[in-house]
Parts: C-alpha cells; structure tokens; sequence
C-alpha cells in the first residue's frame, strides 16, 4: 500500500471509486446516497489544485481509495474518503485520514457524516473522531451542513465530527497503550 497525491490524469478514477463504494447504501435503504453524483472531474481538481486529494494505489500504481480534504476554520476538513469495495476492510481509509493527520501536524481534522451508518460516524470515532456540540461547530462547518442540507442529506441524522492533532509519538485510539 502506497499513499500519494492524486494526478491530474486519474481525477476521472476518483468518480468510479466513489461510485462502487457508494454501492453499498443499498442495502441499507439509502439508495438516494449510492445514485448521488460523484463530484465532477473540474471540482476535484480544486482539491488537488488548492486542497489535498490523495490516493492509495495498488501495486500497479491504480488508484483505489481516495481523500479530498481542504482547509476550514484552521481545521483540514475531510469533504470525502472512498475506498474500492475490492479493497475495503484493509485499513485504507484509516491510513488516508493518518497520513492526512500527518501532514497537518499541529492541524485538527474536521468531517461531516451519517451519524447512524455503521461504516461513517461509529468508524469515524474508532478512527479518534469525537461529535461536535452544538456550540463547537464553526462558521466554515454551519456552511458546509447548510450545504448538505440544501442537497436533501439531511434526510438521515448527520454531525460534525473532530480529531484534535496527536502530539508527536502519541499512540491513536486503536493502539496498544
């Protein structure tokens, strides 16, 4: 496993990965979720061009799992992590969210999430996320929900997540202590 940062020429891959993963929202009755359009190739490639798009490649140098990430209220918001179903359950999206931890250093991480899916807001805490209260979500975050609401996400609970940076060497959530 290999993380990098996306090419402009493998923007279009990103689409088909969040496509197959959002496959699975089917079988939990959200098939709204799976039928959403991927971000178009010009939009992320704002990511690449002004945010962080990095991807895992296989050993071929494909790319299978994706994160966008941009800066928000100090924080590097995480706007979306997909992994290739043929490749989930293997950490790819944890080690996406750690590297991106790690070029944040002393940076916070931010994110926006299905509170009841188990592979979002439930993951996303095993991952060291913690909910926001009400009075944590920042100017940059209320617009974002704004947004999300405003394209019907709101039809199923979502909340503001956060991982405060890990001083240098301290072990994260899943590590023995």
């Amino acid at each position: 496993m290999r993380i990098r940062t996306v090419t402009r020429d493998e923007l279009p891959l990103l689409r088909g990965i969040e496509w197959a993963a959002g496959e699975c929202f089917r079988a939990i009755g959200m098939p709204e979720i799976a039928d959403d359009e991927p971000l178009p190739v010009p939009e992320l490639a704002r990511y690449l061009d002004e945010g962080t798009a990095l991807v895992v490649v296989d050993t071929a140098d494909r790319p299978v799992a994706y994160l966008i990430a941009e800066p928000v209220d100090g924080a590097l918001h995480i706007e979306q992590v997909s992994v290739h179903p043929d490749h989930s359950r293997r950490g790819l999206g944890r080690a996406l969210i750690d590297h991106l931890g790690q070029l944040g250093g002393a940076t916070a991480l931010t994110l926006t999430t299905f509170a009841e899916v188990p592979w979002n807001a439930p993951y996303y805490a095993r991952c060291g996320f913690r909910p926001l209260a009400a009075e944590e979500i920042t100017p940059g975050l209320r617009e974002i929900r704004r947004q999300e609401a405003a394209h019907g996400l709101d039809r199923w609970p979502r909340l503001c997540m956060r991982r405060d940076p890990r001083p240098s060497g301290a072990p994260g959530p899943d590590d023995p202590a």
